[in-house]
């Protein structure tokens, strides 16, 4: 366990943070180390097309190898077994509306006047999208890993008796659902977005 590959890459990704976050310390660059100004840096758009990006390909991913290896003892489950891959392109719709509604609630305003800065409903409005795309980038993330773990126990139960299927399959619906909570949470904290504008300095 602590020697598989999946370990190995952790500890060296470990490794190379902490390397940087010592090289930061001791040459003086400490204050680089910024988290505030990433957070404020980043756009909603990335967080919920980066969660939707990587729940597709890894739940496919999962799931495809499963099923290739699977279908080599029992060919008759491929075609069947195609609705996981389905399952996990759905992920991908689920990013796609959400970058649509984020689209609409954009809307680029005028530099202000010298003294103006921007209101307080304006970095409520940005943090709420930023929120609400990471949620739902999160969402569909767990939800394409869990859609594919499935889906490759689908796969290799099928191949062994027939019968599994349904019953597994009902499990894996169960699991696609949770990408379509976070979209419904990511919705609902968009909800409430104002247009961007700006106030005078108080």
């Amino acid at each position: 366990m602590y020697y598989s590959k999946e370990a190995v890459i952790a500890y060296t990704f470990t490794l190379l943070i902490v390397i940087v976050l010592l090289n930061m310390l001791f040459t003086g660059n400490g204050e680089m180390f910024n988290v505030g100004k990433f957070l404020t840096d980043t756009t909603p758009y990335m967080w919920a097309m980066l969660g939707s990006s990587l729940a597709v390909g890894l739940g496919i991913y999962i799931t495809g190898s499963s099923l290739i290896g699977a279908a080599v003892r029992a060919p008759r489950i491929r075609t069947k077994n195609l609705i996981s891959i389905i399952f996990c392109e759905v992920v991908a719709i689920y990013g796609v509306i959400i970058a649509i509604i984020f689209s609409s609630k954009l809307n680029f305003t005028e530099m202000g006047e010298p003294g103006e800065v921007f209101s307080k409903a304006t970095y409520f409005s940005g943090y709420a999208l930023f929120w609400a795309g990471l949620t739902v980038g999160l969402s569909n993330l767990f939800c394409g890993v869990c859609v594919g773990i499935t889906g490759s126990t689908c796969a290799i139960a099928d191949a062994a008796d027939a019968q599994l299927f349904v019953k597994v399959l009902i499990i894996e619906i169960f699991g696609s659902i949770i990408g379509l909570f976070g979209l419904i949470i990511g919705l609902l904290m968009s909800s409430k977005v104002q247009d961007f504008e700006y106030a005078a300095l108080s």
